[in-house]
């Protein structure tokens, strides 16, 4: 697999969806956890995807339970807690698994070994490359995120 664009992956309610829809498009994927001490990035992550989806942003939410067990839930829990609790409204996927041999292929190809926990953040091109990853620790809402989306987006 060479782009992002290339995987297709289950969304929130089980459906097969094929990132190829996302042709064109910045994309920043995320790796999401209910019970995180970085679970408030949702308002951040939210926040970004209402700022530039219609200039061409789409935030992809991925959760997964890796990382300190925090999202134990089943995907219509998260899904129910996402919305509720921060008002998600940017696309959410089933649950993957990124550390260990049944990582995901997707995660596989953004790189894996750089993910050292939850809500780390994989920004992408138009043509789905990998350009920039983002630590836990660097929240969605800082400058250097806005800005790396920005030029992606004019380009």
């Amino acid at each position: 697999m060479h782009s992002l664009f290339d995987f297709t992956v289950n969304d929130i309610t089980g459906q097969p969806i094929a990132l190829s829809q996302y042709q064109d498009k910045v994309c920043l994927v995320v790796n999401v956890a209910s019970y995180c001490g970085y679970t408030s990035h949702y308002t951040g992550l939210e926040q970004l995807y209402m700022d530039y989806k219609d200039a061409g942003l789409v935030v992809l939410g991925f959760p997964c339970n890796d990382f300190g067990s925090q999202e134990p839930g089943s995907e219509a829990e998260i899904q129910t807690f996402c919305t509720t609790r921060y008002a998600v409204d940017f696309p959410l996927f089933a649950k993957v698994k990124i550390k260990g041999k049944d990582a995901s292929g997707l995660y596989q190809f953004l790189g894996a070994g750089d993910v050292q926990w939850n809500f780390h953040k994989f920004l992408t091109n138009k043509k789905g490359e990998v350009i920039k990853s983002f630590p836990s620790s660097v929240s969605p809402d800082t400058p250097q995120v806005r800005q790396a989306i920005e030029m992606l987006l004019g380009q």
